[in-house]
């Protein structure tokens, strides 16, 4: 079985308000070292070895996981892995 890791985040330049909003409820709690807060997504999920791996993910990113458009994502495939 293989563990996989996806990090989806939003692409550059994108206005992120969710960000924004904990970034200022850190300075608000003293925190005035925070520069900037992007907000993102882990998706973890577990397939079997028999699957091709790389291409499942590519395209469940594409077509479900990630908006292309706005979101980068990126994914770590964990071999050997007991679930």
């Amino acid at each position: 079985m293989k563990k996989v890791s996806i990090h989806i985040t939003l692409k550059e330049g994108v206005l992120d308000p969710e960000g924004k909003a904990i970034e200022g409820s850190l300075a608000t709690l003293g925190y005035e070292g925070v520069k900037e807060v992007r907000v993102g997504k882990l998706i973890e999920m577990y397939m079997d070895d028999a699957v091709d791996v790389k291409a499942e993910v590519e395209a469940m990113c594409q077509k479900l996981l990630a908006n292309p458009v706005i979101e980068n994502y990126t994914y770590d495939v964990e071999e050997g892995v007991v679930s």
